[in-house]
């Protein structure tokens, strides 16, 4: 059973997760919905895409109670990153409706879009040091780019939760909504942006995303690496436990 459903709403491709509640991601959900944006991109008729889920998460990233943790990397190479960049490299305008929370690589999935819109009750996390690990999914490059090099090392190193508000107040959020209204709101921003000249946004969005994918494909390449030795650590196994019970991580720095 596919885990995105693909829709249209005029010259609006609509890609929505589901994977209720929390829509956890894995290598085949990423290939999948990067599959659908290709698709879209492919259909002239298509002028601009929605990116969706359904459920009261947006996306919670990796599900960490798993315990399969190819969920980042596989011994085959062909590890989630991958995926994730085939996302960059797609070429029509993408708007994401983030309700409730985008944790961690689910932020670094909110991050492909060209524009987020949330409500005052979404949440948005790094966390991925308070889990013992190196950020991921292009973070270390999309992060800074929306809210600035400071600001992103503030929310990486101390693995702040901040609403939709202050999301908002910092450029992570272009668009606030009431929660009840967020979708038919992300959804009006994708038809304003369709209706524009689609040759011109087209090359407007190539000039002002030019480098970015190959930026992702490299800055992938060094998270993964790095991520791969976090796993190994007992740091790395205390953040989870500590997530899993609720409570705050004692690291060792081992």
């Amino acid at each position: 059973m596919s885990d995105v459903r693909i829709t249209r709403d005029g010259h609006v491709g609509i890609a929505e997760i589901c994977r209720a509640p929390n829509n956890y991601f894995d290598k085949p959900l990423i290939a999948e919905l990067a599959a659908a944006f290709e698709g879209f991109d492919a259909d002239p008729d298509c002028r601009s895409i929605l990116l969706a889920a359904e459920g009261r998460n947006f996306c919670a990233g990796a599900d960490f109670s798993s315990p399969a943790r190819d969920t980042v990397g596989d011994r085959d190479g062909g590890h989630l990153y991958q995926q994730a960049v085939r996302l960059f490299r797609t070429a029509k305008p993408i708007v994401a409706a983030v309700q409730g929370a985008a944790v961690g690589g689910g932020l670094g999935l909110a991050m492909v879009a060209d524009f987020r819109v949330a409500s005052a009750d979404s949440r948005f996390t790094a966390n991925f040091n308070r889990l013992g690990f190196h950020p991921g999914f292009g973070l270390s490059i999309t992060l800074p780019r929306a809210v600035g090099e400071q600001k992103a090392a503030l929310l990486f190193y101390t693995g702040w939760r901040i609403g939709g508000e202050e999301a908002h107040a910092i450029g992570l959020v272009d668009v606030l909504a009431p929660a009840a209204e967020l979708r038919q709101a992300a959804l009006a921003l994708a038809t304003e942006i369709a209706q524009s000249a689609p040759l011109a946004v087209a090359s407007t969005r190539r000039t002002l995303r030019r480098g970015l994918a190959e930026a992702v494909e490299a800055i992938t390449d060094h998270e993964l690496t790095e991520q791969q030795q976090h796993f190994e650590t007992a740091d790395f196994a205390e953040g989870v436990k500590a997530m899993s019970e609720r409570r705050l991580p004692k690291f060792s720095g081992r």
